[in-house]
């Protein structure tokens, strides 16, 4: 069985970085952790949890702070983790099946990243190479929102690592970009994209527009990236109040592949919202039908492929006076929320209580 190194780069995460650790378990056979200038005692718990600590002079680089953890590692695989990730237990089981049955050719290996839930469900997930072959010499690249370069045998696996944020220090990644941008840096294509992500996070929406509308017009844009572009600008324009613009973006969307359930129920809201209800009907249908590409890797709406297009069809149905379809629409969403869910449990109960009594429920 391959060895794997688990390799971080920290600053100031004594709340989460024990956290992180435990939950990793006995996965990895080595755990370095490189500190880039902790004020707290990040530095002494790592080593307390059976961690090599290494220190790096922060530069405005994460990549040149990845890269040098890596080339700290002595197994025959890396995995990377941030301190404020979480491998659940139920995950764990999964990640230990991949390390003993790794084929000893795979190059880089991916795994989802659960950045948002519903309950302790997630609802929004990307996926990320996690692990790679030390041996093949891959490098991290960028400054900020860093990238694995890989290339060869990828394998897209089931494992997957939840994103539990404490605190964030939402400004870092802003200062660094601006800086660049002061210094007369002309911006590549995936760092504009996450400026003006940045920018949204900062209020300044107007800017962000300009940025993602820059995005779009790059030449060789990955189509993921557009589309994710897309719905940002779609997101921008609601917050303007710009109902009819904010519509369009999603409709862009199309232009860089076949619809997606999360675009469908973007525009059912949309049309759910302008009382069109046979449009809003059409587009949540159209959304159950809608399949992600093989091996996607973009971000994606968990709700909008499982249980938030049969719960807007039981609303429009339901408005419609269609209640026996509401009420199947309800049971479909059942499925994937379960029936201990409020709002199942409310539908349900409003629902049989409209039906005929010779329906029955």
């Amino acid at each position: 069985m391959a060895t794997w190194s688990l390799c971080m780069i920290v600053r100031n995460e004594e709340d989460t970085l024990p956290r992180c650790l435990a939950s990793v378990g006995d996965l990895v056979d080595e755990i370095i952790v490189v500190d880039t200038g902790s004020t707290d005692r990040t530095a002494e718990m790592a080593q307390s949890l059976g961690a090599r600590v290494h220190h790096f002079a922060w530069c405005d680089d994460f990549s040149a702070a990845r890269n040098y953890a890596f080339s700290l590692a002595t197994q025959d695989y890396i995995l990377w983790l941030d301190a404020d990730d979480v491998i659940r237990a139920e995950d764990l089981s999964t990640w230990k099946a991949l390390k003993t049955s790794l084929d000893p050719g795979v190059d880089a290996v991916t795994a989802w990243y659960h950045l948002a839930f519903y309950g302790d469900e997630p609802s929004y997930s990307s996926r990320l190479v996690r692990v790679v072959r030390r041996g093949a010499g891959f490098r991290w690249r960028g400054q900020v929102h860093e990238y694995l370069e890989v290339r060869g045998n990828l394998l897209h696996s089931d494992a997957a690592v939840c994103h539990r944020p404490v605190r964030h220090d939402a400004d870092r990644n802003l200062r660094i970009y601006e800086a660049r941008i002061r210094a007369g840096e002309m911006l590549g294509a995936r760092d504009t994209l996450y400026y003006a992500n940045e920018l949204v996070d900062h209020g300044r929406i107007v800017e962000a527009m300009t940025q993602y509308e820059a995005f779009l017009e790059m030449p060789d844009i990955w189509k993921e990236d557009a589309i994710f572009a897309c719905y940002r600008l779609s997101d921008c324009h609601l917050r303007l109040g710009q109902q009819e613009e904010a519509r369009m973006a999603v409709l862009r969307s199309f232009l860089y592949d076949a619809p997606r359930s999360e675009a469908c129920c973007r525009l059912g809201h949309a049309a759910l919202e302008l009382g069109d209800l046979g449009a809003a009907l059409a587009w949540y249908r159209l959304a159950i039908l809608c399949r992600r590409p093989p091996g996607f890797m973009g971000f994606l709406n968990r709700a909008c492929e499982t249980w938030l297009p049969h719960i807007q069809l039981c609303v429009v149905l339901a408005r419609l006076g269609r209640i026996r379809e509401a009420y199947e629409q309800n049971e479909w969403a059942a499925k994937f929320l379960g029936d201990d869910d409020p709002m199942i449990r409310h539908n349900r109960a409003q629902l049989a209580a409209m039906l005929e009594p010779s329906e029955g429920a």
